[in-house]
């Protein structure tokens, strides 16, 4: 479970009541797909013939450029999360981070699915006795791509957040 049971109104868009413009929503959009392209390669060396976790990351950007309405890029995100349901390790954390990449454009807060993920396919596919230090570093990749607009809102949403999203984000 990556989503609090109480949401920040800072990840809530204007018009739902929250404080979350436009153009930070689709920062955090663009943010969560830089963070599962990163990964992307975890899932597609083991099924190269499968788009589904690549279509969810292009929907994602595609709905920031208003090309696609929230609900396609919110499907696509559903249907990286389906390629990877019969997989393990590194490649099913890093469909689910594409997946949630996707989610981003309806609901703000999985920008922190795809990033923690992201770290989790990392951490995964690294050698043995490797795997926190992978994720630190993949953590600290992420947070370099972070736009100076919404690197604080973020940062803040890690260490808030950090409990439900397997503490990946201690580093």
């Amino acid at each position: 479970m990556i989503l609090p049971k109480v949401r920040d109104p800072r990840l809530v868009t204007i018009r739902r009541g929250g404080t979350l413009t436009d153009a930070d929503h689709q920062l955090l959009a663009l943010w969560a797909a830089t963070c599962a392209e990163h990964v992307l390669d975890l899932f597609e060396s083991v099924r190269p013939d499968d788009p589904r976790p690549r279509q969810a990351i292009e929907h994602a950007r595609a709905w920031v450029r208003g090309e696609v309405k929230m609900m396609q890029a919110r499907a696509a995100g559903g249907h990286a999360m389906g390629a990877a349901r019969d997989l393990q390790g590194a490649a099913r954390h890093a469909a689910y981070a594409a997946g949630q990449a996707g989610a981003v454009a309806h609901v703000a807060e999985h920008d922190l699915g795809a990033a923690a993920y992201a770290i989790k396919a990392a951490r995964a596919a690294a050698p043995d006795g490797h795997g926190v230090a992978a994720g630190r570093v993949e953590c600290q990749w992420q947070r370099d791509q972070l736009p100076a607009a919404i690197r604080e809102l973020v940062l803040d949403d890690q260490r808030l957040r950090n409990d439900i999203c397997w503490s990946v984000f201690d580093s």
